[in-house]
């Protein structure tokens, strides 16, 4: 089993202590996989084993579990002789109603450590929260960074170009790598998962009713990685093919698609107002291997795919990310954590004066002494202008492990 070993290193200083450890991500990123590597180290620190509940919801033997009364019914039996604290793991624990009262009181007797996973950003939505506000702590689960993705292949002397070529072909689901990189199988695998998220974690759950024109601004939103536009786009552009739907709708959908982790908004920031801009946000997919599975893997879309890859890897390594407005100038993302923060413009290739001009001017209007990149696919050694360093983006994303 490869080790998850940043988001170890994330939840480590929780284990045992008075907070609810929330594990959130999209279905099949591995929070499974994390939740038991999780148990691993508790039995390794000399947690005996009957100390330990594991409750899988995905699994025909927890189907008994349905509510809170169950779930609670369930734990205190198993736990009944014990002493000791214990360690509750309930995984896809939405699928349980109203699950959130049970967590609460188990969490009001102290005396458990309490691990809980889902597929919905609504499981901390804030009616459900405010019974446990203030006392848990949430750590999202993505797909594989590029550095994890090396660590699966299992290649002691891996050849980077080419296994970025796979990386963004096939994006980072863990379980990929089952499939010899037979790229028919990945991709049938890729469109099973999309439509058992689709339907289970938006469709059903959200009872939408016209699936078609749903999955056409799916299809959108898959077509326009790294392109800024807003609900009233979508709704112009479904208007010239004869299909109308209002733009509260199509905001419903997106949230909803937001919800699964399939997608993620990143707002805009004005630089120099030093403000949140309300219209006009940009969307990334949870794992660009829905596109090319969905869509088909095209060269010419590669500029959007390179930012999806540099989106998801400041998100695994725990950054707040926006788009960057400058006057009429646009940084593709500012990154903060821990009160710092890096500006990063993306960019296939940087053979044009324009597109040089385009990424650089705006890096050099801003005056602050923090990091900026400009990160490319062009196969030339780092260098650095005027403070402005360019990476190749393969040295990028392990540079920022």
């Amino acid at each position: 089993m490869i080790l998850r070993k940043k988001y170890l290193a994330r939840i480590e200083g929780y284990i045992n202590k008075p907070v609810i450890k929330v594990i959130t991500g999209m279905r099949r990123v591995g929070k499974s996989y994390f939740v038991k590597q999780i148990i691993d180290k508790l039995k390794e620190d000399g947690v005996n084993s009957k100390q330990i509940l594991y409750i899988n919801k995905e699994l025909i033997k927890f189907d008994f579990i349905n509510d809170y009364k169950d779930l609670h019914k369930y734990v205190s039996e198993y736990f009944k002789d014990g002493n000791l604290t214990a360690y509750i793991f309930v995984d896809e624990i939405q699928e349980i109603d109203k699950w959130e009262k049970a967590i609460s009181s188990f969490f009001a007797e102290e005396q458990y450590d309490i691990y809980i996973t889902g597929s919905n950003s609504h499981l901390l939505s804030s009616e459900i929260s405010t019974l446990i506000s203030g006392r848990y702590v949430e750590i999202n689960i993505f797909s594989l960074s590029f550095e994890e993705f090396l660590d699966f292949r299992e290649n002691p002397k891996p050849e980077l170009k080419t296994e970025f070529k796979h990386y963004l072909q096939f994006g980072g689901f863990p379980l990929i790598h089952k499939f010899n990189f037979d790229e028919e199988l990945i991709y049938q695998y890729i469109n099973s998962l999309y439509n058992t998220i689709l339907l289970k974690d938006v469709i059903s759950r959200h009872n939408i009713r016209n699936i078609r024109l749903f999955q056409d601004i799916v299809k959108f939103v898959f077509s326009n990685l790294g392109q800024i536009f807003s609900s009233n786009s979508i709704s112009k552009y479904l208007k010239h093919q004869k299909k109308n739907i209002g733009t509260d709708t199509i905001q419903n959908y997106l949230l909803h698609l937001e919800s699964s982790f399939m997608i993620h908004k990143v707002q805009r920031y004005d630089i120099k107002g030093k403000r949140i801009l309300e219209l006009f946000e940009k969307y990334y997919l949870g794992d660009i291997a829905f596109k090319n599975a969905i869509l088909g893997y095209h060269d010419n879309d590669i500029a959007g795919m390179l930012e999806n890859i540099i989106f998801l890897k400041l998100k695994q390594e725990n950054y707040k990310v926006f788009i960057g407005k400058f006057d009429d100038l646009e940084v593709d993302f500012i990154a903060e954590k821990s009160g710092k923060k890096i500006y990063i413009q993306v960019s296939y290739l940087l053979k044009s004066e324009e597109t040089k001009r385009r990424k650089y001017t705006v890096l050099e209007k801003i005056k602050d002494n923090y990091p900026k990149y400009v990160i490319t696919m062009d196969d030339l050694p780092t260098s650095n202008q005027n403070g402005i360093v360019r990476m190749h983006i393969i040295d990028f994303l392990l540079f920022l492990s």
